[in-house]
């Protein structure tokens, strides 16, 4: 081997700087008749005391894959797991965090059921609460990039209602067409005529009645549905 091949392979190779990567949370929920979204009040530097998504920093010591990282942080920052948490986008660029030049963030959203969880403010987070998520779309005032994400979880979630799937955490086990009719038109942002959503709902076979379930009360008993698995 020469003198010049030599020097090549001891070469230390370039070393590349790596972008600050973290996991965003997007959590909603259909609450008082409107689509909400889950946040929290920053509690440290960098933008203490603004509003954000709950989210934490990927931890290679700790994370086995990106949705082991979702679910541990969401233990840490809601004290819970998120069932049925889909992976919804990766942003990335410059400016978005000013603890580094170049930041990552990998977008989670859950849908969860109204009282299901019992979600607790947790490290680094001053406390939560449940917004519309329009209003925190148009929010210029919430921490970093994230109401450009939320707008990203709102809209993934309504296309897929558009298209009859529905997201696990959207409705409970049981529950009649008029709810599931309301919680659709929650999550769009309109009225949803009554006979096309069920000619529509009986063509995709998308919801299965549940043999001898109604719900009473002050009007007439309900047929109890639950929705079919979908691919």
């Amino acid at each position: 081997m020469t003198a010049k091949a030599a020097a090549a392979e001891t070469r230390t190779p370039p070393v590349h700087p790596m972008p600050f990567v973290r996991i965003e949370l997007a959590v909603l929920s259909v609450l008082e008749g409107a689509l909400q979204v889950l946040l929290g009040r920053r509690a440290e530097a960098p933008m203490a005391g603004r509003w954000a998504l709950p989210g934490g920093v990927l931890r290679i010591d700790l994370d086995a894959d990106l949705d082991a990282a979702c679910q541990r942080t969401a233990r840490e920052r809601l004290g819970i797991e998120l069932p049925g948490a889909v992976q919804l986008a990766a942003v990335g660029g410059r400016s978005r965090d000013p603890r580094a030049p170049w930041a990552l963030s990998v977008v989670y959203r859950c849908m969860v059921t109204p009282g299901r969880l019992a979600i607790e403010p947790g490290k680094r987070m001053a406390e939560l609460k449940w917004v519309p998520a329009q209003a925190a779309i148009a929010d210029d005032k919430l921490a970093f990039d994230h109401g450009l994400l939320i707008d990203k979880a709102v809209q993934s979630l309504r296309a897929e209602v558009e298209v009859l799937r529905f997201a696990p955490g959207l409705m409970e086990q049981a529950f009649t067409l008029g709810e599931l009719q309301a919680a659709s038109e929650a999550v769009l942002g309109r009225p949803l005529d009554k006979s096309s959503f069920r000619r529509r709902l009986d063509a995709a076979g998308c919801v299965k009645p549940v043999p001898g379930e109604l719900r009473t009360g002050a009007f007439r008993p309900a047929q109890l549905y639950r929705l079919e698995l979908q691919h």
